[in-house]
């Protein structure tokens, strides 16, 4: 572990590059797939719930390929097929053959993309503002995907995440912008999602036909608030998943694991021992 940066956590290899990941706790595989706005990571979107979670289940934390410290290759192409890849590259590398997933907006585009394609490899999903469905593209995400590194911007991003604007504070804004500003993080991350920006709606909604039939029980989450993905795609969602349910957090937006951290881990600790 990096003494200087808690990001920074295990490097395996996957595929033709290391992705950068966190393992804490011991149990039942849980792996966290984190959203997709400028300088996240793992660590940044997850780590309020790993000591919540980590005396019940193994919390598998990494940075999907663009993000984070997960290894950047010259010329690499960012699609869902290739973050498919590499979550499977990772759980074959670490022995895992099947695993509970919560996914974050993208995140939650791409644990629907792999409860579709590879639904042997996962037990129960969990989708938290997630994307996934087809929608018109919201001005937050618009301004997320379209973001050009300064503080201000950061800022302004900051408050569309959240409902409570104290979570918004002067350090996180600092340290949020400085995480955009690591080397060849706003390189790869400005080349995901070029504009016109819809294009990139409609590419995490690439297997929205298949929807209907994933098997799993399926918890779906929501922020009544949320600025960037609009709450209509999880009541979408509860009408497609067959076995699912739904719990919306009012006076909240975007990051519902970071603005009600307690009540969305007791949420992830009922529905994922339920048996």
């Amino acid at each position: 572990m990096s003494q200087q940066r808690p990001e920074i956590a295990n490097n395996i290899q996957t595929g033709a590059f290391k992705t950068n990941y966190h393992d804490v706790g011991e149990g039942a595989p849980l792996i966290l797939l984190h959203g997709s706005g400028p300088g996240v990571s793992a660590w940044a979107n997850w780590n309020k719930l790993f000591p919540l979670l980590a005396s019940k289940f193994r919390i598998i934390a990494p940075d999907m390929a663009g993000f984070g410290f997960t290894e950047r290759v010259e010329n690499a192409v960012y699609t869902m097929n290739n973050w498919v890849r590499q979550t499977l590259d990772l759980m074959d590398a670490l022995n895992i053959e099947k695993a509970n997933l919560v996914g974050n907006s993208f995140g939650g585009a791409l644990a629907l993309s792999l409860a579709i394609t590879h639904p042997e490899r996962v037990d129960k999903l969990v989708l938290m503002g997630a994307m996934g469905v087809n929608f018109p593209i919201t001005y937050g995400l618009d301004r997320v995907w379209g973001y050009t590194p300064s503080e201000a911007n950061m800022e302004e991003l900051l408050e569309i995440f959240t409902f409570d604007h104290s979570f918004s504070t002067p350090a996180l804004i600092k340290s949020r912008y400085e995480s955009s500003m690591q080397p060849g993080f706003q390189e790869s991350f400005s080349s995901m999602f070029p504009a016109p920006r819809q294009t990139g709606v409609d590419g995490m909604a690439g297997n929205e036909n298949y929807i209907k039939y994933i098997p799993h029980k399926t918890l779906i989450i929501h922020g009544r608030e949320d600025r960037v993905i609009p709450l209509e795609n999880s009541l979408k969602l509860i009408q497609m998943i067959p076995n699912a349910e739904l719990h919306v957090f009012g006076k909240c937006g975007h990051w519902t694991q970071i603005e009600r951290t307690n009540e969305f881990a007791d949420l992830l600790l009922y529905f994922l021992k339920e048996k």
